[in-house]
């Protein structure tokens, strides 16, 4: 892969050093949040201490009154009421919260859920969950984190005399569904300040209308709020406003008292130190995607609503052996996909991959996308048989619309979906080439050379002098991080190797390195291949994030780093 692209962001250093004078604290951190939006005391007390009084009200949202007149309706009448959602961390974790909450208002009798199955019914609402809601009887269905584009589903749900509630943070189309109500703060009339949430986000505001109702209290409410952050954490949505408040708080109860279903996957993670959103996006939520890629994910709901502790863990075992499947399968087919590419020249020098075997598991083939990537940065196609088709997933690099590539390709395609970033598709086998030559032919001629190439976005410049435990504590504060907030990265300019820095274990780096009278250590994964560098004994630019090593009881911290290069003379 060739040398990445140093992308340091820039700063208005008026406003940083105004910002500096108010809240007293290191200059390079007050530059990082001048980046990101805060300016004033008043808007840093608010990002340092993210508070649920500080939600919106759901009232504000469109539709939400439609919404609770309906489920008042159906307590009343007392109809079956179908909880329904997707198959991924984002459903699950929005039905559990919504189907365990609504036992506080509605008969547990007349009240079930429903995760339709990733392959037999695909994404969203199915004609087989709504036929399921019709023999059984159901009046009502709630339907989570899917729904905005089902507009002919719906209109079939209500021949059978069927109502929905919609609950979704997706793009809208042209043509909003015909349900009973339709909360999503995306819609072009919603008048609803933050428009991020995630699938259980929404669902979470229907919560806070329904307890507003139904006098239910704000610590019943919140007691769900380890199902939001996780949701929050899987979805990749941005780290802001509203999300930012409630994936800190989520994560307050992660760390403090989480669900049994939670508690029993970081037991089975090996977590026993304080969780990060870092830990929630690694260990639970692909134990989570697991159930569903490799299995049934209605088991995921069952974890989380599930409050017998031994049965919680017995659970979460199987959803710990469907990732182990994972990711057996994901590399394994990885180490086949890359081998596919290094032994095919003109596959190598390609603009773009497409890369099928009809063996591939279908529940992996997106994160093997995203694997290839690491090794041939460039938009990827990675295709299994299904049936009498192809299908598969694609993934982008970013800066490229993947979505309007594939549709430019839709004459080779029985179908096709998804967004700037990644998308699904299906072909018939004897359009495969055509396809791949199309998608290479319109990936070439569209992509700028410079998204060809791994971009680093370096937050600010630092000294490492000024890496003080101090300083870490405060950039620890600005947790939880994920789009829009991620984690810090800095470069230090002009370092140099004390004799101390070494490979480990063939693979990787162990930094000691100088500038001027301060020494730190650090940890390079995988880049063993750069030592040279530091041996040639010149000066060296660091980019890197910083944290915490504990080693033999004791706690330091270390630069973790991403690149390095000769520093410019």
């Amino acid at each position: 892969m060739p040398e990445k692209r140093w992308n340091i962001l820039a700063y208005d250093a008026q406003q940083a050093s105004a910002l500096q004078a108010s809240l007293k604290i290191s200059p390079v951190i007050c530059r990082i949040l001048t980046q990101r939006g805060i300016h004033t005391y008043e808007e840093a007390r608010h990002y340092f201490r993210p508070s649920l009084n500080d939600l919106h009200s759901p009232w504000l949202m469109k539709d939400m009154d439609k919404a609770v007149q309906r489920i008042d309706k159906a307590i009343r009448d007392k109809e079956k009421v179908l909880v329904f959602g997707d198959y991924d961390v984002d459903g699950t974790t929005a039905v559990a919260s919504m189907f365990s909450f609504l036992k506080n208002i509605i008969d547990p009798t007349l009240l079930e859920f429903y995760i339709p199955h990733r392959y037999r019914e695909g994404y969203g609402i199915s004609q087989a969950g709504i036929d399921y809601a019709k023999a059984q009887g159901f009046a009502l269905v709630v339907a989570l984190d899917c729904g905005i584009k089902s507009v002919d589903l719906i209109d079939y749900a209500l021949t059978l005399g069927i109502d929905f509630i919609i609950c979704d943070h997706h793009l809208p189309g042209q043509e909003i569904p015909k349900a009973v109500a339709v909360l999503n703060p995306k819609q072009s009339d919603c008048a609803y300040p933050y428009k991020e949430l995630c699938g259980c986000g929404v669902g979470f505001k229907l919560m806070s209308a329904l307890a507003e109702t139904f006098n239910i209290s704000r610590e019943r409410l919140y007691e769900y709020l380890d199902l939001v952050a996780t949701a929050i954490s899987a979805d990749i949505v941005p780290m802001t406003g509203e999300n930012r408040a409630l994936a800190y708080h989520g994560l307050q109860k992660i760390n403090e008292n989480p669900c049994p279903g939670i508690r029993s996957l970081i037991k089975l993670g090996g977590i026993q130190k304080k969780l990060t959103i870092t830990n929630v996006v690694f260990v639970i939520a692909p134990r989570v995607n697991a159930a569903g890629r490799m299995d049934d994910a209605r088991k995921a709901v069952e974890l989380f609503i599930e409050q017998d502790p031994e049965r919680a863990l017995d659970i979460a075992g199987m959803l710990h052996a469907d990732n182990s499947d994972r990711k057996e399968a994901d590399s394994s087919i990885t180490e086949e996909a890359l081998e596919i590419i290094r032994s095919d020249e003109a596959l190598i020098n390609r603009k773009s991959s497409v890369l099928f075997r009809e063996h591939w598991h279908k529940g992996v083939v997106g994160i093997v996308a995203s694997r290839l990537i690491e090794h041939y940065y460039r938009p990827t196609v990675v295709l299994t048989r299904s049936g009498d088709v192809l299908a598969g997933s694609a993934r982008s690099v970013p800066g490229f619309n993947l979505y309007e590539a594939i549709y430019a390709c839709r004459e080779h395609l029985l179908g096709y979906g998804g967004h700037f970033a990644a998308a699904g598709l299906s072909l018939l086998p004897e359009n495969l080439d055509a396809f791949s030559r199309q998608f290479e032919a319109v990936v070439s001629s569209s992509i700028e050379e410079r998204l060809l190439i791994p971009e680093i976005i370096i937050d600010a410049d630092i000294d490492l002098k000024d890496i003080t435990t101090g300083f870490f504590k405060i950039l620890e504060q600005m947790e939880p991080f994920g789009p829009d907030n991620m984690r810090p990265v800095f470069i230090a300019r002009k370092v140099r190797n004390t004799g101390g820095s070494r490979v480990l274990k063939e693979a990787h780096l162990r930094f000691e390195v100088r500038q001027g009278n301060s020494v730190m250590t650090g940890i390079g994964f995988n880049m063993a291949g750069r030592f040279h560098i530091l041996q040639s004994g010149k000066p060296i630019d660091l980019v890197f994030s910083i944290d915490e090593n504990e080693w033999n009881g004791q706690v330091n911290l270390q630069l973790k780093v991403i690149d390095l290069r000769e520093s410019a003379s």
